[in-house]
């Protein structure tokens, strides 16, 4: 795989992120997807897919929460997709610890086991991502502890 550039983010692109990744540590899902969606509209080039990854994750959770466990698995699968071209660290971001919570959750959710509150998400150099302590976002739940969404 060829490496790739992390994207040059404009202030406004860098904010929506900042954003969207402050809903996502808070359980609001579905906030974050509508926030990311925007910054992914106006995205060209090879970060594109890594930003639609992120939307894809939290539309996962959101379907859980939910109770649409089919959704939630197609999105975590549609996640996996997207996220196989990036290195394990991209945009400052641990990709790796994403996918691999990715799959130990898709496995329970084939299950339908609760599969915990996902990693809160940090971007090197986010204030936002930097202040992330929302309950249940510790290294438990990172190697899939059992709390719900």
């Amino acid at each position: 795989m060829s490496a790739l550039p992390d994207p040059a983010l404009a202030g406004d692109e860098r904010d929506a992120l900042e954003k969207g990744v402050a809903e996502f540590n808070a359980g609001r899902y579905f906030e974050c997807h509508d926030t990311l969606e925007e910054l992914w509209s106006g995205l060209r080039g090879p970060a594109r897919d890594f930003f639609q990854g992120l939307i894809q994750v939290a539309v996962a959770q959101y379907h859980w929460s939910c109770d649409n466990h089919a959704g939630a698995e197609s999105l975590m699968l549609r996640a996996l997709a997207r996220f196989e071209r990036y290195p394990d660290r991209y945009c400052g971001f641990d990709l790796g610890g994403q996918r691999a919570w990715l799959d130990r959750a898709l496995e329970r959710v084939r299950r339908r086991e609760e599969f915990g509150t996902p990693p809160a998400w940090t971007f090197d150099g986010l204030a936002a991502a930097e202040d992330a302590t929302r309950p249940g976002s510790g290294p438990d739940d990172a190697r899939g502890g059992r709390r719900s969404p």
